[in-house]
C-alpha cells in the first residue's frame, strides 16, 4: 500500500487520488484558470480528521495545501495533499458580545445572513461565495474596511491544527508570533479550522451601482476623486471600467454607505455632473445583499488578475486609465482605501497607506487571448509606474508572484523564522510560501 492509499485507512472524509471517479473535479479551484497537479484530495469530516491527516502527513513526508474552494489559488500545489474543508460549516453568533466563530468551510454569505438577524455585520469583500477563512488569513479588504480596517484586525481567536498534529487555539496573548502570521500572511504556518472574530453594528447601509456610457470616464474618475479625497470612513466608493465582448465601455461607481440614504445621496452628488447614467440601483441595502452590488459570478470561471497599490488619482493617472480601450481585459477597478485601513493592524502587512488600489482582470477565452489579457494587465501598469508603490497585500498576490511583494524585509524575516520554528518538516504550502 503506498503512502497516498494508506490516506484512506488514516481519515473519515473521503480520499480521491489520481484516477478516482470524481478527483479531477475535486481538484480543481474555484478560478478554473489555475491548475492544480495535486496527488491527492482529503475532503475532511472535521477538525479531528484534519489533525488525523496533518500527522499523517508529517509521518510520511506529505505536503498539505488547505482551499475551502479556492479563490485564490496559486497552483504552487505540484504533488500535495490538497484538503478540503467544506464540511467544516459552524456558524455561531453571539448577539451580545458582537462575536462569530465560523468554521473553515464557510462563505461570507452564511455569516452575514446569521449577523444580519441582529443588525450586525462581518467585515466581507465583494463576493458572499469567498470563504471567510481563505480571506481573512490574506487579511482580507471588505466594502467596510474604512470604517473597521482589515478583516484579520478583528480576528480575536483562530482554532489550527499545527505541524505536529494537535489542536490548538491561538490567541494574541496565548501565540503572539502564530496569530501575527495568521492575520495575513496566508495558510503556511497551520491549518485553521476554526475562526472567532467581531461583528460590529450596522443600523443603516446604502449603496448600489451607478453606470455611464465609457465616454464618460474622464468626467466619472474626476468626480470619483473628489469625492474619495474628504470621503468620510463609512463612505467606500469602487470605480470599474468595463469592456464586455461585443458591448459598447463603461464605466460604473460602486458604493457602500454605512449610513443614512439622505446623507449618502449627498455625499456622492459631484457624479450628477458626470453625464446622464445607463443604470442606477442605489438604494437602502440588505446587510446580505452586497453581494449584488458587484454581481461577480457565484459559479466557478476563469480569471487572470493582477493588482497593484496606487499612491494617488491625479490627472496623469486618469490620463492613462482612459488613453486606450482597456480591451483584451474586462475590468479595471479601482477601490478608495484609506480610513482605519491606513492605521495601526494586528498583522504582518501594517498600515495600508496607499489610498487606492488597482484591479485589472481579464477571461482567458483562448489561449491567445490570455496572451493578450497579460500584456495588456502589464503595460497598463508600465504606464502608471510613476504613481505604484511597489508593494501589494497578500491578499492580491497572483500566480507568479512572490510574498516578497506584500511584506517588508524585516516582517518577511519574522515570518521565516515563524514558518521554520512552527513547521520544520514542510508539512503546511500555501497559495504563496514565504520560504518560496
Amino acid at each position: 500500500m503506498s503512502n497516498l492509499d494508506e490516506l484512506r485507512t488514516r481519515v473519515r472524509g473521503r480520499v480521491l487520488l489520481e484516477g478516482d471517479e470524481g478527483f479531477e473535479q475535486a481538484r480543481r479551484p474555484w478560478n478554473l484558470a489555475v491548475e492544480q497537479p495535486v496527488s491527492a484530495v482529503v475532503e475532511a469530516a472535521d477538525a479531528d480528521d484534519v489533525a488525523a491527516l496533518v500527522r499523517y502527513a508529517r509521518e510520511a513526508g506529505l505536503t498539505v495545501s488547505a482551499q475551502p474552494n479556492g479563490h485564490g489559488a496559486s497552483g504552487a500545489v505540484e504533488g500535495v495533499v490538497l484538503l478540503r474543508t467544506g464540511a467544516l460549516d459552524e456558524v455561531r453568533v453571539d448577539a451580545g458580545a458582537r462575536t462569530a466563530r465560523v468554521g473553515a468551510g464557510v462563505s461570507w454569505g452564511r455569516v452575514q445572513a446569521e449577523a444580519a438577524k441582529h443588525g450586525l455585520t462581518g467585515l466581507p469583500g465583494s463576493s458572499p461565495v469567498v470563504s471567510v477563512t481563505g480571506y481573512t488569513l490574506g487579511g482580507g479588504l471588505s466594502w467596510f474596511g474604512r470604517r473597521h480596517g482589515w478583516a484579520a484586525d478583528g480576528v480575536t481567536a483562530f482554532e489550527v491544527v499545527d505541524a505536529r498534529g494537535e489542536r490548538v487555539r491561538v490567541t494574541a496573548a496565548s501565540d503572539p508570533d502564530l496569530f501575527w502570521a495568521l492575520c495575513g500572511a496566508g495558510g503556511d504556518f497551520a491549518l485553521v479550522t476554526a475562526i472567532e472574530f467581531d461583528l460590529y453594528p450596522a443600523p443603516a447601509l446604502y449603496g448600489g451601482r451607478l453606470v455611464w456610457p465609457g465616454a464618460r470616464a474622464p468626467q466619472v474618475m474626476e468626480a470619483f476623486g473628489r469625492i474619495t479625497a474628504g470621503a468620510p470612513e463609512e463612505l467606500t466608493l469602487w470605480l470599474d471600467l468595463f469592456q464586455f465582448p461585443g458591448g459598447d465601455p463603461l464605466v460604473a461607481v460602486d458604493v457602500t454607505y454605512l449610513g443614512e440614504e439622505d446623507k449618502g445621496r449627498e455625499l456622492l452628488r459631484p457624479l450628477e455632473g458626470a453625464g446622464v447614467l445607463l443604470s442606477d440601483t442605489r438604494g437602502v441595502l440588505e446587510l446580505t445583499g452586497l453581494g449584488a452590488i458587484t454581481a461577480e459570478p457565484t459559479d466557478p470561471s476563469a480569471g487572470l488578475a493582477r493588482a497593484e497599490l496606487l499612491t494617488g488619482l491625479g490627472q496623469e493617472v486618469i490620463d492613462a486609465l482612459v488613453a486606450e480601450p482597456i480591451a483584451p481585459l474586462l475590468s479595471v477597478q479601482i477601490r478608495h482605501l484609506g480610513g482605519a485601513l491606513a492605521g495601526p493592524s494586528q498583522g504582518p502587512f501594517g498600515p495600508l497607506g496607499e489610498p487606492y488600489s488597482l484591479y485589472m482582470f481579464g477571461v482567458p477565452f483562448t489561449p491567445e487571448v490570455a496572451q493578450g489579457v497579460r500584456a495588456r494587465q502589464r503595460g497598463l501598469a508600465e504606464s502608471l509606474a510613476p504613481h505604484v508603490s511597489g508593494r501589494k497585500p497578500y491578499t492580491y498576490l497572483a500566480p507568479g508572484e512572490s510574498v516578497a511583494s506584500a511584506f517588508g524585509a524585516e516582517e518577511l524575516e519574522r515570518l521565516r523564522r515563524i514558518k521554520r520554528e512552527r513547521d520544520p518538516s514542510g508539512v503546511f504550502r500555501s497559495n504563496y510560501p514565504v520560504l518560496g
